[in-house]
Parts: structure tokens; C-alpha cells; sequence
């Protein structure tokens, strides 16, 4: 049963570096009637309704803005049967790779030549929405977008030897003080759904403040569909239109990773995927609820996620704790600790340049806004979160590709 509108509930936190706007939000997230469990990530920065990093259980009622404006967004992880030394052999190679086999760009998509995948015979009736939207989602099935989504070649190295997944072990490179080979070549993207999960995004956020007209102006972007009893239907079609979003971005990705894995003509050892903008219903404490995480990665016990760092810094593949406290969830990356705005206005691309070649990293294309200085230490953000995932391998990004400079972010 909804709570009466002057109590709140407590929220859990990870991490001391979080702006006090985020917390702010987190606060009026926690006052809604409907809310009924929270946590804050280590990565969390401001947003729009939750923040980035937030993760939010509401009873039977689903809150469009705290999945996202980009529905479904998500990253993906393919390791390869190769010795990650043969990106340095011939890069310009791996660089036809991905420039080939996706497009960067607001609105870019495939004039020619779309994409198969068994998602474009989903019923894409489920909501007027995605009824009008299939045709530009059939010609974006397969891009990337804008804003922070990438597509990289890089190392991942497991941390463990003796904990190798069984495809990988006696296979890549040798490390040089132990017999079992931990280094491999791999492939990692980041996007979600594109033009039609904001267009789906903007019509549900619309309705819900409309349902909730009295709403305070901190808490407009926080208004609620219900999922059930009066007033529902417009809930269940958001529903509908949510889990096919996010069968489309899981298509996009492997799309591209297919595409990409066919091209290096290498066995695929090892394939990790997940949603960090979506809600979900989960059983915690007995209880069924909606758990959204806006920007926050399932990492529910045993569970395989994937939490990227920046161009220049390790991504990390790990294995979910199971933590009660922050509802199975933690941190979708390092985190801003910059706007966009602030970040062009202190980063020059010569200075990057050369801090990435430091790295040993080539970018392809990018937005200044991007700069690994305008991120969290990724570092500092796992050592806040080791109660939450237990890292099993490190991927240092080598060749990496977003959109170019200047382009209008779509996450």
C-alpha cells in the first residue's frame, strides 16, 4: 500500500564523493508514496527526476524517468580466442572493424542494407509509440548514438587464473609469472535504444506527470504509472513498450558484436550483456517490487555484469554479491564528476592526446566532453563498492570510438 505523503524512507549510499544535488533527488525519490526501498551507487551524479546511480523499489508502480531517457541502456562485453598483442600488430585493421560495422551519430542510422534480427518480429504494436517508431528502429538496429556510448578493442585480463570461465582456459596470453593464460582480445560497447526508446521515454514521462498534476516541481520528473487497478492501462503499455526497448538494445549490440566477430574471424570465448536503465520486477525480502536503476548495474549473487571505466581507464567484468541493502545493484561506471559544459570548457585535445597516448590508447573520434577527466577515479569507485562485486577481470580500453566532437548527447 502507498505510504502517506510526509514520511519518508532511508536510503542506503555507497561512496563520499557525491554531489549534494544527487543526494537531494535521492531524498525526494524516497518521499513518494509509492517508494519502498533505495540505494545510491558510488558513481552517482545529478540527473533528471532519480540520479544517475540511483536505484529506486516502488510498489506496484513503474516512474518512466527513473529507467531513463535512454530506455534499456546498456553495455556489452565479447572476449575473442586471440592474443590481445594482435590489436598492436595490425590496428588499422581493427579499425576498419568498427568503423564498418556501426554509426556514431544523433539520429544516424543504415540507409542501405538494414540489419536482420528476430527483434523486428516483435509486436511492435504494444504501444503507439513503437508502432510509429519501427521503421527509423529497423534503420538504427545496429548503431551507436551519441553522448558517452562507445565501441572499443581493447585487453581484458582475469584477475584469477584458477577462476577461469572453462572456454578460456588454455587458450590467449601467458602471463609471465604463471602457466595458465589470462589475457585476451576483447570487445565492448555501450548504447541503448536509440531514437525510439526517448521518443518512448518523452510521450510515458508526459503521461505520468499528467496523472500527478498536484506533484511538487522537484518531484515532477518522479511522477508514477501505475501497474495495476484504476488508471492502469497507461502503465501496462509503457511496460510493454519498456521490455521491447530493451530487447531492442540488446539487438543493437549484438548486431554490432556479430558483425564485429565476424569480420576478426575468431571464436567467440566469453559474451556478458546487461541493462543499466530499466526496471524490473524482483522478489526482495518476500516482497514482489518495481526495482528501477537509473545509471546502477544487477548485481544480483553470481550475477556477470560489465562496468566500464573511460577511454583511458579499465573497464571492470564482475560477479554481483548479492547486497541486500543496495537491492542487487551496483555502479554503471566511474560517474561524472563534470558536466559537459565544464568539461569542454577545461580540457584541451592536445593535452588529451597526449594523455592518451601515454595510456597507449588511439581515439578514433570523440567529444571533448568525454575526457576521462571529467569522470570519477574508477578505481576509488570499485574500492567503494567491494561489498557490492567482486571483480573478476580488467579490460584496458585500446582503440576506442564515440561520436564525434560536437555532437547533441543522447544518453
Amino acid at each position: 500500500m502507498p505510504r502517506a505523503p510526509d514520511q519518508r524512507i532511508d536510503y542506503a549510499s555507497w561512496g563520499t564523493d557525491i554531489d549534494e544535488q544527487a543526494h537531494e533527488q535521492m531524498r525526494n525519490a524516497c518521499s513518494l508514496p509509492v517508494s519502498v526501498s533505495a540505494a545510491l551507487m558510488p558513481d552517482a551524479h545529478v540527473g533528471y527526476g532519480l540520479p544517475i546511480g540511483g536505484v529506486l523499489a516502488t510498489d506496484d508502480a513503474v516512474i518512466p524517468y527513473a529507467v531513463g531517457v535512454d530506455i534499456a541502456c546498456r553495455v556489452m562485453l565479447s572476449v575473442f580466442d586471440l592474443p590481445a598483442a594482435d590489436l598492436a600488430r595490425d590496428q588499422d585493421r581493427y579499425t576498419g572493424y568498427i568503423e564498418r560495422n556501426t554509426l556514431f551519430g544523433v539520429g544516424k542510422g543504415w540507409r542501405r542494407d538494414r540489419p536482420k534480427h528476430d527483434v523486428m518480429d516483435d509486436d511492435w504494436s504494444v504501444s503507439p509509440v513503437t508502432s510509429r517508431q519501427k521503421e527509423q528502429a529497423w534503420e538504427q538496429l545496429g548503431t551507436s548514438g551519441s553522448g558517452n556510448h562507445f565501441v572499443e578493442f581493447g585487453e581484458i585480463e582475469f584477475l584469477d587464473a584458477g577462476a577461469l570461465p572453462p572456454a578460456l582456459k588454455g587458450r590467449g596470453a601467458r602471463t609471465s609469472d604463471q602457466g595458465e593464460p589470462t589475457r585476451f582480445l576483447a570487445l565492448v560497447s555501450h548504447s541503448g535504444s536509440r531514437g525510439t526508446g526517448a521518443q518512448v521515454a518523452s510521450h510515458y514521462s508526459k503521461a505520468a506527470r499528467e496523472l500527478h498534476p498536484d506533484l511538487p516541481g522537484p518531484l515532477a520528473h518522479l511522477a508514477w504509472l501505475p501497474l495495476s487497478g484504476p488508471r492502469s492501462h497507461i502503465g501496462r503499455e509503457y511496460w510493454a513498450a519498456m521490455e521491447l526497448m530493451g530487447r531492442y538494445a540488446s539487438a543493437n549490440h549484438h548486431v554490432i558484436h556479430e558483425k564485429i566477430r565476424r569480420s576478426v574471424g575468431a571464436p567467440l570465448l566469453l559474451e556478458v550483456e546487461n541493462h543499466h536503465n530499466f526496471a524490473w520486477r524482483e522478489t526482495h525480502g518476500g516482497r514482489e517490487i518495481i526495482v528501477h536503476r537509473k545509471g546502477a548495474t544487477p548485481a544480483g549473487r553470481g550475477v556477470l555484469g560489465y562496468i566500464p571505466g573511460t577511454m583511458a581507464a579499465p573497464g571492470f567484468l564482475v560477479q554481483g554479491l548479492g547486497s541486500v541493502p543496495s537491492l542487487d545493484s551496483a555502479s554503471h561506471g566511474a560517474g561524472r564528476r563534470m558536466s559537459r559544459t565544464a568539461a569542454r570548457k577545461a580540457e584541451r585535445w592536445e593535452s588529451l592526446r597526449g594523455y592518451l597516448k601515454e595510456r597507449g590508447v588511439t581515439l578514433l573520434s570523440a567529444g571533448l566532453d568525454e575526457s576521462p577527466m571529467a569522470y570519477k577515479d574508477i578505481e576509488r569507485v570499485m574500492s567503494q563498492q567491494a561489498d557490492l562485486v567482486r571483480p573478476v577481470a580488467r579490460f584496458f580500453p585500446r582503440l576506442v570510438k564515440m561520436a564525434p566532437d560536437g555532437e547533441r548527447p543522447e544518453d
